[in-house]
């Protein structure tokens, strides 16, 4: 019979699509990118969309942070160790501004974030209506791709290519800005289309074969070949290439800040951490290896120091998804414009067999000279505590397998340099942007994505009052994350440079802090702390045991620096192990 009838007749009978708000059309949406969790706080302009949360719980968990930076830093933490994208609510306005800071921290260390701000009504865009902010030209800056959406039935297709966009290729933060009237409209609940390509973009290049083979070509015919590797180790998943590619090669490898994790600190072929406060071997051997292969990693500053001073005896193979990094700082005999793993796994099939035992002796013997003038020093110290004694003593104790979330300074360069990391994705820190404030909503979020690993946030005194508000959601949904705060009383990097390069002037740096242990326990955390040496492995154990979150404060040397380091202007190879005389 169907046969029988015109067009107009069936669409007369057919049942009518149902119809939703654009509220419900984005959750659903949400559910199926598969997200779980979204960190969020509520305001006028996003109002709809959290009418319509009330429906999903048994879907998504949203979780009520105190600051809209807490929601984004904590969506950043939550991506880095799980590998899926943060989501994040926020309403129009100050909301909105307000997670400009993790923006740019999520956009310079490649974290995919996907952002969704409310808006005012269509009609009073431009009107500077109450809580109207351009957001669009506000975040432009610092994210991905943006986009505003102002009807109902545009909200699906913008949320498809959001998620696209953050997680492919090189990864990082989106943000869809939603008007009020489109969260409110009736659209058709059609069939969600993930977004599987937009025209003009390519994220994953093609790999070229002949780039290969000239990298492999001058691998294989090195005396001192070196490799770097970044964090695009870890985002491409080629933790295994790289292990088999160095062991196969023999070539030594060194990590990035943001690469730590991606080769085994225990390995044989590791060297250590590069940059200005990276190991002395590492970055002496930067001026001395004959082809430098990087992989995964931009030549940030911090590993280069004074780039007129940089490698300029070797031969350098970049190995990059990102065509913008390639020659931005760093001019690259070969490039090999790809993704990390694939362009690992093609290597591995060109290059040689090969060892290079001198060549690796030479990076343990300037290693030993830094142990003997430096790290025994500091972790077999006796006279007080040290920052490097707190960490090293903590790696032992969990074996370098924990998630270690740090924040922003001293602290930062101390466990980037002691803590012992083991495993892919366990290092979460803030790099390019350095973000003081970053480590404790990080965490926060880093536990949420991995509820049975064990997640210990250190930071420093200054840092940890700039987010100390998370407490809060830490209380609020019983989020068992560890805190370990150094105090020194300071804010010890800007501290340690005044000392250095300012005659001592120490120009608003000495804190006066408050009872940490006494915030903590307002917020139903318990807390020690810790002010004597011989109190220090009992606390850690206490608080890595415990089931709950759980707060130690290690109160340490007030005036201790971080050596070696590369002082501001000069090459890798002028590192210093130990303060000059008559500083």
């Amino acid at each position: 019979m169907d046969a029988l009838l015109t067009k107009s007749e069936k669409k007369e009978i057919s049942p009518a699509k149902e119809k939703i708000t654009g509220s419900e059309a984005l959750l659903r949406c949400l559910v199926e990118e598969k997200v779980e969790h979204i960190f969020g706080y509520p305001g006028g302009a996003i109002m709809p969309v959290y009418d319509a949360l009330y429906n999903y719980a048994d879907k998504l968990t949203h979780l009520l942070v105190r600051h809209e930076q807490g929601a984004i830093h904590a969506a950043q933490g939550y991506a880095r160790v799980s590998g899926k994208t943060g989501v994040v609510f926020a309403t129009s306005g100050p909301g909105a501004t307000n997670l400009v800071t993790g923006l740019a921290d999520a956009l310079i260390d490649s974290t995919p974030v996907v952002c969704i701000t409310g808006q005012v009504f269509a009609h009073l865009l431009g009107t500077d209506a109450f809580q109207e902010i351009d957001v669009i030209n506000t975040t432009l800056p610092v994210t991905k791709w943006n986009v505003q959406v102002t009807e109902a039935k545009d909200i699906a297709p913008a949320i498809a290519k959001a998620f696209y966009i953050a997680a492919s290729g090189r990864p990082g933060p989106v943000l869809v800005d939603i008007t009020k009237n489109a969260q409110n409209e009736l659209t058709d609940d059609l069939e969600y289309e993930p977004c599987k390509a937009v025209r003009t973009y390519k994220p994953k290049p093609v790999l070229q074969k002949s780039q290969v083979e000239a990298a492999a070509a001058l691998i294989n015919n090195a005396k001192r070949p070196y490799i770097l590797a970044g964090q695009g180790i870890l985002l491409s998943g080629a933790t295994e290439e790289l292990i088999s590619f160095s062991e196969k090669t023999g070539i030594p490898v060194a990590s990035t800040l943001l690469g730590l994790g991606a080769f085994p600190t225990d390995h044989p072929n590791y060297v250590g951490y590069l940059g200005m406060h990276g190991n002395y071997g590492p970055n002496i051997n930067t001026n001395q290896c004959d082809v430098l292969i990087a992989v995964g990693m931009r030549f940030d500053d911090r590993v280069t120091g004074n780039v007129s001073k940089y490698a300029k005896q070797a031969k350098v193979i970049h190995i990059e998804i990102d065509k913008a990094e390639i020659n931005k700082i760093i001019k690259a005999d070969v490039e090999v414009h790809a993704d990390a793993k694939e362009a690992l796994s093609e290597l591995l099939e060109h290059c040689k067999a090969n060892h290079f035992t001198e060549w690796i002796e030479s990076f343990k013997t300037l290693n030993q000279e830094e142990f003997e003038k430096v790290v025994q020093k500091e972790i077999e110290n006796t006279n007080s505590l040290k920052m490097a004694e707190v960490v090293h003593m903590l790696s032992e104790l969990t074996e370098g397998k924990a998630i270690v979330v740090t924040d922003v300074g001293q602290h930062q360069m101390v466990t980037s340099r002691y803590y012992k990391y083991k495993n892919p994705r366990t290092n979460i820190t803030s790099g390019g942007a350095g973000t003081m404030g970053f480590a404790l909503p990080a965490a926060m979020g880093a536990k949420v994505a991995v509820p049975n690993q064990q997640v210990i946030a250190i930071i420093g005194d200054g840092g940890y009052q700039m987010t100390l508000q998370e407490l809060g959601t830490i209380m609020q949904y019983k989020i068992p994350v560890k805190i370990l705060v150094l105090n020194n009383n300071f804010l010890g990097m800007v501290r340690q440079w005044q000392q250095l390069f300012h005659g001592k002037r120490y120009s608003f740096t000495e804190m006066d802090n408050p009872d940490f242990v006494k915030i903590a326990e307002a917020y139903k955390i318990p807390g020690a702390k810790v002010t004597e040496q011989n109190n220090l492995e009992s606390a850690l154990r206490t608080m890595l045991d415990s089931t709950t979150s759980y707060f130690l404060e290690v109160v340490v040397e007030k005036e201790d620096n971080v050596f070696p380091m590369v002082p501001a202007g000069a090459g890798v190879s002028e590192v210093i192990l130990e303060l000059p005389k008559g500083k």
